[in-house]
């Protein structure tokens, strides 16, 4: 039995925080009391979607309901955590620096660094990751401040731009360890240093990433609206659409976000349509799987998306049904291994979510299995996972040894 104080404790101790019953809160969000007291006692999981409505329901931020950033046994043998203090400081100080005992590295020599940097965030391996980060970031400012008086030279429109992708993976990083407060303050340098870089397409990815905040706070109609106003920047910029191999992958990556907005407040219609129009663009581009600014776009991510929009929207038996459709020789269609890990792990986590839904517990545990091979600190930390691990405890009279290791492993309790 689990001594872990798992979201549906969470959830009910919020509720009774502001004195509702369970059917008050029901009648909130739009669901059923008995299916909210079935999340409460953990034999149901929430979906991001849901979570979400509850935290506004009750007034408490998504992260009171997840308990979010988790700490414990996990922290303490992978110490993500232990870089954030020094980031919140980098971050509050971005345009007044600590002093350098040397001169900063070459400007090559940073850039470089920021790609290795970059190249560690997709694949989620935010350990190796986050060390890294302050010594890049400190350089990269000095570079971009210390110059003359007036334009901006080359070299610091450079640096700018690399210091909006080492702020970009600070982001991630605070936002997947549940550190939320933070991760909104790096969006905001991401957008200050892509504004002084003058690269539009930097700038069209700040917004794209702003938009992906505004949208995890249920905001779904600013982010709507400031999705679109990037998609008419990018036709403004590329006339009578001839945009670049860059242009066309953000013009998908944004249709893709749009339709994860309209999925996500309730328009699964819409969804559908936006996702017929990113394969519309992923067709003009030759329906290549491809990389820019670091967002990935093509056939795999659209499927992706495809799946997680019915999974937001409640569909989970629609979800797994399109993955055998797309599969071949009996098989669930997977993602290829190319696919960079923080978007192939999350595919598992919420394909796992899906699977436990539908009541297939063993298909469950091996998607989580397959998103920690692949990308173990992203599983690890991630609140889906944790839930789906510990429903599958809580579900299961005599749970394996197996599951009871993988919820020690990302610091559940189970004694």
């Amino acid at each position: 039995m689990m001594n872990d104080d798992s979201l549906g404790e969470r959830l009910k101790s919020a509720r009774k925080m502001r004195g509702l019953s369970s059917a008050q809160l029901a009648t909130r969000v739009s669901v059923s009391a008995s299916y909210l007291r079935k999340i409460e006692a953990g034999s149901r999981k929430a979906s991001a979607r849901l979570v979400l409505d509850f935290a506004h329901a009750l007034h408490v931020g998504p992260e009171v309901l997840t308990g979010q950033p988790y700490y414990g046994s996990a922290e303490a043998e992978d110490r993500i955590q232990a870089v954030v203090p020094e980031l919140r400081r980098l971050l509050l100080c971005y345009d007044a620096p600590d002093d350098l005992d040397t001169r900063p590295r070459d400007l090559a020599v940073l850039a470089s660094e920021v790609d290795q940097i970059a190249a560690l965030r997709r694949d989620a391996k935010y350990g190796p990751m986050g060390p890294l980060l302050a010594p890049v970031v400190t350089e990269l400012t000095h570079i971009a401040l210390d110059g003359p008086n007036g334009d901006s030279t080359e070299q610091q429109r450079q640096a700018y731009l690399h210091l909006a992708r080492a702020y970009r993976a600070v982001n991630s990083l605070a936002h997947k360890m549940g550190h939320h407060d933070l991760s909104n303050t790096a969006l905001e340098r991401v957008r200050w240093a892509a504004d002084r870089s003058g690269d539009a397409l930097m700038q069209v990815t700040a917004g794209y990433l702003v938009a992906g905040a505004m949208l995890r706070t249920g905001a779904y109609t600013p982010a709507r609206k400031l999705l679109t106003g990037l998609r008419e920047e990018l036709e403004r910029q590329m006339p009578e659409r001839s945009y670049s191999p860059e242009g066309l992958a953000l013009d998908g990556a944004l249709v893709l976000k749009l339709a994860v907005v309209e999925a996500r407040n309730g328009h699964p219609d819409k969804a559908m349509r936006l996702l017929d129009e990113a394969r519309a663009v992923a067709a003009v581009g030759g329906n290549l799987d491809s990389l820019a600014y670091e967002m990935s776009f093509g056939p795999t991510n659209i499927m992706i998306h495809e799946v997680h929009t019915l999974i937001d929207a409640h569909d989970t038996e629609q979800a797994l049904a399109r993955l055998r459709e797309a599969g071949d020789n009996g098989r669930d269609w997977t993602p290829p291994d190319a696919t960079v890990g923080e978007r192939s792990s999350h595919h598992y986590i919420d394909v796992a979510h899906a699977r436990l839904t539908e009541g297939d517990r063993a298909g469950a545990f091996a998607d989580l299995h397959q998103a920690r091979k692949i990308a173990p600190n992203h599983t690890r930390f991630h609140p889906s996972a944790r839930e789906t691990v510990g429903a599958l405890l809580r579900q299961e009279r005599q749970p394996t040894e197996e599951v009871v290791r993988f919820a020690n492993w990302t610091g559940l309790s189970t004694t």
